[in-house]
């Protein structure tokens, strides 16, 4: 089974078609009847049918507190005749941290960092006057808790010219980046997923709940789509992306005390 678990998420898979297309020459049947969790050493397990699951490293698949165990077998649960790891975004996140993120959080910590340098929050838009009302009302809040928060003091601009900003602000912003595995991988997938590490850190902090924030990543994109009309591949794409995202803010919920 480990064998089996390795070929199928050893590679991410966040574009629809790719998915699509590996699909249909590499899905396998579901074997099992139940998926269940259970705890074992202070961990939570996933079970299938009483076995548990394993990462592509073969590393137990197992999580720090009993919600997302919960929640990544009902994914297993709801799967049908096939085992789609597309419909297992978590267990997808989960293989990241443990096999990924747990052996490199230094390295993964300074990503984050690095986004925040030329986060998306800075670039504004310099018409129409209702994009940039958008903008202001999505991203100011975000700004204004990291000044009034943590003194952070970032310079905007308009257009996509890189912008030099301020090193405190910046070292002020990189304090707060999570220092354990599980958060650190949550906040890097949703900062990468959005092109803000600002973003992702208001989650972390409690301070946006997940439904606005996936709004504020996506005002210009949602801008061109009442503009010029919604793309089917794009919006696969965009639906892919969001369980991706939700199954971050949920591992940033948890970590707060706070389960989705």
């Amino acid at each position: 089974m480990a064998d089996l678990f390795k070929d199928m998420f050893s590679a991410r898979v966040t574009d629809p078609n790719e998915a699509a297309q590996r699909n249909l020459r590499a899905l396998r049947r579901r074997f099992y009847t139940t998926a269940s969790a259970r705890e074992a050493a202070g961990t939570f397990l996933v079970e299938l049918d009483g076995k548990p699951v394993h990462t592509p490293a073969r590393r137990a698949l197992a999580f720090p507190v009993l919600a997302l165990a919960q929640k990544a077998a009902a994914e297993w649960q709801a799967l049908d005749e096939f085992i789609d790891p597309a419909r297992l975004p978590l267990t997808r996140l989960a293989n990241t941290i443990i096999d990924g993120v747990a052996q490199a959080q230094a390295e993964v910590a300074t990503d984050i960092a690095k986004y925040l340098g030329s986060d998306l929050l800075f670039y504004r838009a310099d018409g129409p006057e209702r994009l940039v009302e958008r903008q202001q009302a999505q991203w100011d809040p975000i700004l204004a808790w990291a000044l009034e928060m943590h003194g952070a003091r970032f310079i905007l601009a308009q257009g996509v010219v890189f912008v030099e900003q301020p090193e405190a602000a910046l070292a002020a912003m990189r304090r707060i980046i999570p220092a354990s595995a599980w958060p650190l991988g949550a906040a890097h997938v949703i900062t990468t997923l959005t092109g803000s590490a600002l973003i992702a850190l208001a989650i972390t902090e409690g301070v946006i709940a997940p439904d606005a924030a996936w709004t504020a990543a996506h005002v210009d994109e949602d801008w061109n789509q009442d503009l010029w009309g919604h793309d089917e591949i794009a919006l696969a794409r965009r639906a892919s992306r969001r369980a991706e995202f939700d199954a971050a803010a949920l591992v940033l919920n948890c970590a707060r005390g706070v389960a989705g």
